[in-house]
């Protein structure tokens, strides 16, 4: 009975009417501020997650799960492949000869990553073919000297499909006149169109002109694509250890690992910042409770002569100021996850409303808002709003339980 007093009273001085109505208002001023910061935390998060699981999805159906190499080039690369298929959790694997190039077309240059595959192989590792705007991907055959670009990049270019592109590969050549580059004339055969950051620098010729154009004894490795993309770290570790010290073995979190490191930790800092919204609404928890305390002053010291110890009014206010907290963190986490389910479909609505349109084609890969909520992230939130509601009311509560009954009844 004695140990739920203070609940009673601290629930009691929630509901009750003050004498002064700024205290009121800052009361309800803390509350909308928790929620409006929850919400706000939660949305955010949960649009971050949805880019994140956007470039992942549409970078890694081009970009192989995993590559399986050996320098200076693989002796039997279908021999390789078997064993590489053998795992369980492979899908395909495809050989392929990796190069930087120079893209050289009426006078504009640009820099691109060279992929040398073969056509039919690719198909069953990459969804190039699928993604094709212009052309198909067995447009290239070998000796005909095709190349395939992404969008961008051969719109950077202005390029045409039919349109003859220099090629330039870094190596140098040595002879007798001096060092030179080689170069190439190749045609335009295709254009595809992602959606990411491949469509800007990705281009793509037969293995066998690659043979020829970069001179290499034969095929530098094998794409791998597996059961699940979250699951090629672990699928490339284990056919490190089968395939043995011969191969160097990588996977997508090592060839991607710096974009998808910049999206992590900018939804780390963006958090962090939002986090200043529900530090700010605990301040005025702390406020409003302050106040409170010099309103409230005669009725403590009324039931510290009652019998109440110093603990129990402390504990009175302190569940005053987290009822305030766990109301605003309640209303916030409910309309955060309503708006974050269901926020590409209000930016659209909203788009064909007033005729805006936040997502430009010509300038964002993607051009509708997306969105994944996570129950982990709103745990995080939810967590981190109460232990600031609670950390808010310690100093309040511990003016109150100082409060002498003779002191504060002197002139009532």
């Amino acid at each position: 009975m004695v140990s739920s007093i203070p609940l009673f009273i601290g629930l009691r001085y929630t509901r009750a009417k003050r004498r002064n109505q700024f205290i009121s208002f800052i009361s309800g001023f803390s509350l909308l501020g928790m929620a409006l910061g929850v919400m706000a935390l939660i949305i955010v998060l949960s649009v971050m997650n949805g880019f994140d699981r956007e470039m992942k999805q549409r970078i890694l159906s081009v970009i192989p799960h995993g590559y399986v190499d050996q320098l200076p080039k693989v002796d039997d690369w279908q021999l390789l492949a078997n064993k590489v298929n053998a795992h369980p959790h492979v899908v395909a694997s495809a050989p392929y000869i990796a190069s930087t190039i120079m893209l050289t077309y009426g006078g504009r240059i640009e820099a691109a990553e060279l992929q040398a595959i073969d056509p039919v192989a690719e198909t069953k590792v990459s969804v190039v073919d699928e993604k094709m705007l212009v052309g198909r991907l067995d447009y290239l055959q070998p000796g005909e000297y095709g190349i395939i670009m992404g969008r961008i990049l051969a719109s950077r270019l202005q390029l045409a499909p039919g349109d003859k592109i220099r090629v330039t590969s870094p190596e140098i050549n040595m002879t007798p006149l001096g060092a030179f580059t080689r170069t190439r004339n190749f045609t335009l055969m295709g254009v595809f169109e992602v959606g990411a950051e491949v469509d800007t620098r990705l281009a793509m010729i037969h293995i066998d002109d690659a043979k020829t154009f970069l001179r290499v004894p034969g095929v530098q490795g094998l794409h791998v694509k597996t059961t699940d993309m979250f699951l090629a770290p672990q699928v490339m570790t284990e056919l490190r250890q089968e395939l043995g010290e011969s191969v160097q073995v990588k996977d997508w979190s090592q060839t991607q690992g710096s974009l998808f490191q910049a999206v992590k930790m900018e939804k780390l800092v963006v958090g962090t910042l939002l986090m200043v919204i529900i530090a700010v609404a605990a301040f005025n928890i702390v406020s409003s409770l302050i106040l409170m305390v010099a309103d409230k002053r005669s009725d403590i010291a009324v039931l510290r002569t009652l019998g109440l110890t110093a603990r129990q009014v402390m504990g009175i206010f302190i569940v005053q100021g987290v009822a305030v907290g766990l109301v605003g963190i309640s209303l916030g986490v409910i309309l955060g996850c309503i708006i974050a389910v269901f926020v590409g479909d209000i930016v659209s609505f909203l788009e064909s409303l007033l005729g805006l349109v936040v997502f430009d084609p010509d300038a964002y890969f993607i051009t509708e808002l997306p969105s994944l909520l996570l129950w982990s992230d709103v745990a995080v939130v939810c967590s981190v709003a109460f232990v600031l509601s609670v950390l808010a009311t310690l100093y309040p509560a511990y003016r109150a339980s100082k409060i002498e009954p003779a002191e504060a009844l002197r002139y009532e």
